[in-house]
């Protein structure tokens, strides 16, 4: 086995940025990622490259330590935008001072922006997603170019989503790159990949607690390796509820950076003073990022709505009981409440004509306040999911009077059943919740869904759509290589002429 000296992570600027094991954390600013950022987005499709370099200069100026540039977007030529802004970046030495973090998935882009950058950068990212081969032959590319490299958790079967999978993946890649490309270890980055909490799902409840303990592991396992990951993640539950959102980035970083994590994506401005955490909001918070009750997300939605100065649900004031049906309903949906949904859908059912008119009706009126609350930021993710389990209570009691009202008339369940729904997460990704909400909605309007779940390669998506004659797929990703996953299969239907929408 060859043996590892140990180094330091060099990355050349103007002014050398050297990580070292007294460094404590290196913040990557992340404004000049179209994803990150509306304002660039908008300024880069507008091309106006002079006006985005004050994104960039704003970067370095409120403390980032490298910036990640990202072009991309579906509506952008990422490979044209990536090499003229670096161009113009370069060229700046207010800006050109700190190094710069290359970022896209499509390794074109990577390397037009390696042939154009100055002195040391980072590529953003390279993983096991397409097979050793590729990783390998790419590796070498970046070591010939004189880079750094985040590796994500990501091999042929998906993304890491657990403790064990996250240091598997690492060692793996680890030791193919340190023993076979002859890559140095102190310019390895793992990005462990950082995903929400408190999203109202048990499956959910590990994935800070894990990434932390992997961090441990690899910078006690994988010498002189950095471990990076995109902080505000793991708050995309409370998004617009940002005193939450800074303390849960605060409290996931304070400990994460004691298990080793040297360097990550933050905006600043997002960010709390640990210290100064209001004590009640810092138990409540750590108790969600440590996994430490079973009841932590729902004490944390209950402290954040007084955050933002909303009314506490009571839980002795059954005032509202009172009130008439439709806001009784809709009340319980908004809230989570499902201890009164069931007698309240009966009165429901009983002064209409068709049980179906209930959920068209009384459910859909209320679930369109929740969609609306919702996108305005009032209403956070697993609130949102309480609400479906309300409404999925609620459906399930009326299916059986639904059925019975088919069989009375047949003709009901040609006209009222609302066609086959095929839904799947594409291949190379692996993020379902998006999904799963659509589904149970789709799913109480009378839809009926076959649901594939994640990393669903094209061919099984036609496969599918075929035997089970649907009506429409549906399309389910969040990482940008998605929309190349989705083109592909678009084309592959074409080449098919499988005309289903």
């Amino acid at each position: 086995m060859k043996e590892i000296k140990p180094k330091y992570l060099k990355l050349s600027g103007l002014e050398p940025l050297v990580v070292t094991p007294e460094s404590n954390f290196v913040n990557v600013g992340e404004r000049t990622n179209v994803a990150g950022s509306k304002k660039f987005l908008r300024l880069i499709k507008e091309e106006k490259f002079e006006e985005a370099l004050d994104v960039a200069r704003e970067q370095v100026e409120g403390g980032a330590q490298i910036i990640d540039i990202n072009m991309d977007d579906g509506l952008i030529d990422g490979k044209r935008a990536m090499v003229k802004y670096l161009n113009l970046v370069i060229a700046e030495p207010d800006i050109a001072r700190v190094p710069i973090m290359i970022d896209s998935s499509k390794w074109e882009i990577i390397e037009a922006g390696l042939q154009v950058v100055q002195g040391k950068c980072v590529v953003n990212s390279i993983s096991l997603k397409e097979g050793e081969e590729q990783f390998i032959h790419h590796a070498k590319l970046i070591r010939r170019y004189g880079a750094a490299v985040i590796v994500m958790a990501f091999d042929e079967l998906g993304q890491a989503d657990n403790y064990d999978r996250r240091i598997e993946i690492a060692k793996r890649s680890y030791d193919i790159l340190v023993h076979k490309v002859g890559f140095a270890p102190e310019d390895i980055i793992f990005d462990l990949n950082i995903f929400p909490v408190a999203t109202g799902m048990d499956e959910h409840k590990l994935n800070a607690l894990d990434f932390i303990r992997a961090t441990k592991w690899v910078r006690e396992n994988l010498p002189y390796s950095s471990v990076s990951g995109g902080v505000s993640n793991v708050s995309f539950s409370f998004r617009g509820n940002n005193p939450v959102r800074e303390a849960m980035h605060s409290v996931f970083l304070y400990h994460a950076i004691k298990a080793g994590m040297n360097m990550g994506i933050v905006n600043p401005t997002m960010l709390e003073v640990y210290d100064d955490i209001p004590k009640d909001l810092l138990e409540r918070v750590e108790d969600v990022i440590l996994n430490r009750r079973e009841d932590a997300t729902e004490r944390l939605l209950d402290f954040a709505e007084s955050v933002i100065g909303k009314a506490k649900e009571s839980k002795v004031d059954l005032t509202w009981r009172k009130d008439p049906l439709q806001e009784r309903i809709t009340r319980a949906l908004v809230k989570g409440i499902d201890q009164y949904i069931i007698e309240d859908i009966e009165e429901a059912r009983a002064s209409v004509n068709k049980p179906i008119e209930v959920i068209e009706g009384h459910l859909m009126t209320g679930m369109n306040v929740v969609g609306d609350l919702f996108g305005n930021g009032k209403m956070f993710l697993p609130q949102v999911v309480k609400s479906a389990r309300v409404m999925k209570k609620a459906v399930a009691y009326l299916l059986p009077y639904i059925e019975e009202e088919k069989l009375k008339n047949p003709q009901i369940g040609d006209t009222q059943g609302n066609g086959k729904i095929l839904m799947a997460t594409v291949k190379g990704d692996v993020h379902d919740i998006g999904k799963n909400i659509v589904g149970v909605v789709l799913a109480c309007n009378n839809y009926e869904i076959i649901d594939l779940g994640v990393m669903v390669p094209p061919e099984r998506i036609i496969a599918a759509a075929i035997e089970h004659n649907v009506d429409i797929i549906g399309l389910s990703g969040l990482i940008t290589p998605s929309l190349d996953e989705m083109v592909h299969l678009a084309k592959e239907m074409e080449r098919k002429k499988f005309r289903v929408p």
